[in-house]
C-alpha cells in the first residue's frame, strides 16, 4: 500500500476505535522501525530516500517531545554526523539552532578549588577550519528530523502507536499493533531505547553495570560570551561538562553520586544556583541557572547481539554509554549509517536485507567500534571519578603531556569529529 494511503490511516491506527477494530488485512512495508527518536527517524529518511517503505511506530504523541519541559539535554553532534544530517535534508530544518565548537578545555580539580595546572586543549584550527563539532538541542533536532520526515513520500508515522508483540518468519515479521492492526516487513528495527521491547521481545540479552551516578541536566545564562569553548572539569565524582548553546548560554552536564544528585534536585532555586557556581566558576561572568532541571542514571548497557533474522537493533536498544565524552548520540548515527549501507546495498543486489547472513555484516561493522568506545569512555570516567592522590597525580602529568604531543591531539579532535575509520556513505555526506 502506498505511503500516502498509509498516512490517511494514522489516525485510525493510533486510536483502536471501531475504524482499527474494522481492519483486517496487513498493512505491508518494507521496514517497520519501533521508535520515533533521534535513530529512528534518520533511518527513516535514509531508507526513505533509497526508495524503501518505511513505517516508524512510536509511542509518544507527535507534539510532546518537542516541549522544552521533555528533554532539557543537547547532543555533540560530530563532522562526520553532520554530513549525514546535511545529506538526510536535516540541517535546512536547524537553522541558527546549531552551536559550533571551537574548542575543547579539559581539566581536572575539586569544587571551590582552583583547577590544576596541568590541562588538555582541542582547538579546530589544527586540523582545519572546520570546529569539531556542533551543540544542538534534542527538541530541536528531534523537531527539524520530523519536518524531514513529513516532507518524504516513503515514510509513515504512526503516533501515538505501541507494538504489541512480534512474530519473524521465513520471509517476513509480523508486527502486531495494540491497536489490533498488524503490520508485515521484511525487517524489523529496534530504535526504541535502552529499554527497547523490541530486544526483550527478540531474546536478546544485555551486559552492562550502573555506575551509580546520575547526570544532571540545566541550562545557564552567563554575562559573557563563550566563544564556541566546550569545557570537561574532572572533579571527583565525576564530569562537570559546560557546553557552549546558541546566545549567551550553556548547557551543563554534572555527573554526581546519585544520592547527592536527589539531594541537589531537591534544593530551592538559590541552593541550586550556588552550587552550579561553585563548580561553573566565574570566567564566563555571571551566571544563572535557567529553565527546568532533569536528572538521568548513567549506566554502560551492551546488547550481546544486534541482530536476529528480521530483526535488527541500533542506538541505544543496542548500545548505551557513560556520557563523557558526548558520543552517544553520534555512535547511534553511525549504527543508523551502517545499516542503511547493509539494506541499500542488499536490496541493489538482489539479496535479502532481512536475512542473518546481510544482517551479520551490520554487526560485523559496528559492534566493535561500540564497545571499545563504550569501555574506553568507562575508563575515563573511573580514572577522574576518584579523589586518589597518586591516580591524580598520573592523570594531570597525562593531560599535560597529551597536550604538549602535537599528533596525539590531533588524532583525539579527528576521532571526535567522528572523520576514523571505516566511515558509511552517508557518514561521508555521499547519498545511498
Amino acid at each position: 500500500m502506498p505511503a500516502p494511503e498509509l498516512r490517511k490511516m494514522v489516525d485510525i491506527l493510533a486510536d483502536p476505535g471501531d475504524g482499527a477494530r474494522m481492519m483486517q488485512d496487513p498493512i505491508k512495508s518494507d521496514i517497520v522501525i519501533s521508535g520515533g527518536g533521534l535513530a529512528g527517524l534518520p533511518l527513516a529518511l535514509a531508507l526513505g530516500q533509497a526508495g524503501l517503505d518505511v513505517i516508524v511506530v512510536d509511542i509518544l504523541d507527535p507534539a510532546a517531545d518537542l516541549d522544552p519541559a521533555f528533554d532539557g539535554r543537547v547532543s555533540s553532534i560530530a563532522d562526520a554526523s553532520l554530513a549525514m544530517l546535511r545529506a538526510l535534508g536535516v540541517t535546512q530544518h536547524l537553522e541558527g539552532q546549531l552551536q559550533p565548537i571551537n574548542d575543547i578545555i579539559v581539566t581536572d580539580g575539586r569544587v571551590g578549588e582552583p583547577v590544576a595546572p596541568f590541562f588538555l586543549h582541542f582547538d579546530h584550527r589544527e586540523i582545519g577550519d572546520k570546529p569539531l563539532g556542533v551543540m544542538v538541542e534534542n527538541r530541536h533536532l528531534r523537531q527539524a528530523l520530523k519536518k524531514a520526515v513529513a516532507g518524504s513520500g516513503k515514510i509513515t508515522l504512526l503516533a501515538p502507536a505501541r507494538i504489541e508483540d512480534f512474530e519473524t518468519h521465513a520471509s517476513h515479521t509480523s508486527v502486531r499493533l495494540r491497536s489490533g492492526q498488524v503490520l508485515t516487513c521484511r525487517l524489523l528495527v529496534g530504535a526504541d531505547g535502552r529499554g527497547s521491547q523490541v530486544r526483550e521481545q527478540a531474546g536478546i540479552t544485555t551486559f552492562g553495570w550502573d555506575y551509580k551516578q546520575s547526570g544532571i541536566i540545566t541550562t545557564v545564562e552567563h554575562a559573557l560570551p563563550h566563544d564556541g569553548v566546550a569545557q570537561e572539569y574532572f572533579l571527583p565524582s565525576g564530569p562537570f561538562a559546560v557546553l557552549p548553546m546558541v546566545g549567551n548560554r550553556s548547557s551543563l552536564v554534572w555527573t554526581e553520586r546519585t544520592d547527592l544528585a536527589e539531594a541537589l534536585l531537591g534544593l530551592d532555586d538559590a541552593g541550586f544556583a550556588s552550587e552550579c557556581a561553585k563548580r561553573f566558576g566565574s570566567y564566563l561572568g555571571e551566571m544563572k541557572p535557567v529553565g527546568p532541571r532533569w536528572s538521568y542514571p548513567l549506566t554502560l548497557q551492551f546488547a550481546r547481539d544486534y541482530v536476529r533474522p528480521r530483526v535488527a537493533l541500533v542506538g541505544d536498544a543496542a548500545h548505551g554509554i557513560h556520557p563523557i565524552a558526548g558520543q552517544g548520540l553520534n555512535l547511534g548515527l553511525r549504527d543508523v549509517a551502517a545499516l542503511a549501507d547493509v539494506i541499500v546495498d542488499s536490496q541493489r543486489l538482489g539479496l535479502d536485507f532481512g536475512s542473518l547472513v546481510a544482517l551479520e555484516r551490520y554487526q560485523r561493522w559496528r559492534r566493535f567500534d561500540n564497545v571499545s568506545l563504550g569501555l574506553a569512555c568507562d575508563g575515563l570516567n573511573r580514572l577522574f571519578s576518584n579523589d586518589i592522590g597518586p591516580l591524580r597525580v598520573l592523570r594531570d602529568a597525562g593531560l599535560g603531556l597529551v597536550n604538549q604531543i602535537g599528533p596525539a591531539r590531533r588524532f583525539f579532535m579527528r576521532l571526535a569529529s567522528g572523520g576514523v575509520g571505516d566511515l558509511p556513505r552517508l557518514m561521508q555526506g555521499k547519498p545511498l
